[in-house]
């Protein structure tokens, strides 16, 4: 399979998808109550932020312990978004939003598989040197 090199962390559907995640958030705290601004409202979008940035960083790093470390930042800040969403849907704040709980899904599963890929198993077939018949 022939891989092309990216010539911007712009290019990576995961930091697009994060982005796109960030957008949605921030519509979404809009309507969050005004007793909420210097609470919940800005810890959300903090976390929410910190997705699609840490995958830029890491990808700015150039060294892959370091873009990694960015990627496991990215992670846990989507893990603490998704707990922050949670709680401002029980809370009554919002009301489920499908959009950003198909984005949170989606982007988690990508950074999850960027850190943790599946090995090839194909390349970890080995042939016996005397195959019994």
């Amino acid at each position: 399979m022939e891989t092309k090199k990216l010539k911007s962390f712009k290019e990576l559907i995961v930091w697009q998808k994060a982005y796109i995640l960030v957008l949605e958030i921030y519509k979404l705290t809009c309507d969050f109550p005004k007793s909420e601004t210097y609470g919940l409202t800005q810890q959300v979008r903090r976390a929410a932020i910190s997705i699609p940035s840490n995958i830029a960083e890491g990808y700015g790093r150039k060294h892959k312990t370091d873009y990694h470390r960015f990627l496991s930042i990215a992670y846990g800040s989507l893990l603490e978004l998704e707990t922050q969403y949670l709680l401002a849907v029980d809370l009554g704040y919002t009301k489920q939003n499908n959009a950003i709980k198909g984005l949170l899904k989606e982007v988690g599963g990508m950074l999850y598989r960027i850190m943790y890929p599946k090995p090839d198993i194909e390349a970890s077939k080995t042939i016996p040197l005397n195959p019994i018949p």
